[in-house]
């Protein structure tokens, strides 16, 4: 049965206020546009107008994803982040304000570090912070690495419609596994790496544990099994002197510094999202180091 644009967007909203609340007409309205192909203006000016069967169709299927806990961007296929429409499926984690804050940390470096640097993103994902930091800093040359190949599928095809080709590569790369020399010396390295505790998982919210990928959330024990992989097995491919941004979850900032400061880093910042929570480290490496 077809409707017309006015009738679909009411109808949404009215079947996700029980579980958006005042958020229901904005998520409505995102779907009905998803849909159509339609800005928000437009469906605005034609919502007099008859929506075809597919479009219904089509509302109706992400309208169902929705209200079964569904993230929004999983069910858009995409998601706004830095500046950036980036492709987002669920075996990347969703681009978050909590991973602005690291992305701003590596930003900030990176414009002031020599000319042509080398930037290393691991556990990559999306590509969305070593992204941010290309579509920013114009003569870096950045390796997106991961080590899901459905996650680095994602990162290419962001990297190509970002049109970053020719300064951004995605490499598959476990960092449990020390780092090969074929990767040469970077400036600086940046990492938002699983750091949910195990035994945590599944107290996360429904959204983030039934869709978000497991590997990309599992931290280990203590949720630091990554960070301490990372620092063993690739400070070696950063050059002495050079700088790592991390990210990790709330209350982990001591045993992160403590990690970076047993091998070999100076903590140089320290940095709170906007929710005063404490989210990202910059640190250097000690020349000698």
């Amino acid at each position: 049965m077809v409707k017309k644009y006015a009738e679909l967007y009411l109808e949404a909203r009215r079947r996700l206020r029980p579980t958006e609340g005042e958020n229901a007409g904005n998520v409505a309205r995102e779907l009905v546009c998803a849909a159509s192909g339609k800005t928000p203006e437009q469906m605005i000016s034609d919502r007099e107008l008859y929506a075809s069967q597919e479009i219904c169709a089509c509302v109706e299927a992400y309208l169902e994803r929705c209200l079964a806990g569904e993230p929004m961007p999983y069910i858009l296929g995409q998601w706004d982040f830095y500046d950036m429409t980036l492709t987002v499926t669920p075996d990347v984690l969703i681009p978050r304000d909590d991973t602005m804050v690291v992305t701003d940390l590596a930003v900030k470096k990176a414009l002031f570090l020599e000319h042509d640097p080398r930037i290393l993103d691991l556990c990559t994902g999306s590509g969305c912070i070593g992204l941010a930091v290309a579509k920013r800093v114009r003569d870096a040359h950045v390796t997106l690495a991961d080590l899901s190949p459905a996650a680095l599928r994602v990162a290419r095809k962001n990297v190509q419609q970002q049109r970053l080709n020719g300064r951004v590569t995605c490499i598959p790369l476990d960092v449990r596994k020390p780092a090969t020399e074929f990767l040469g010396i970077f400036d600086l390295i940046v990492s938002n790496p699983p750091y949910i505790p195990t035994a945590e998982l599944e107290t996360l919210e429904p959204s983030v544990r039934d869709y978000e990928p497991r590997l990309a959330l599992d931290g280990g024990r203590d949720g630091l099994e990554l960070y301490r992989a990372i620092l063993k097995n690739y400070s070696s491919a950063l050059k002495p002197g050079g700088w790592i941004c991390l990210e990790f979850g709330m209350g982990q900032e001591d045993a992160v510094c403590s990690l970076l400061e047993r091998h070999g880093y100076e903590v140089a910042e320290l940095k709170k999202d906007t929710a005063e929570i404490t989210r990202a480290v910059l640190a250097r490496k000690r020349e000698e180091a």
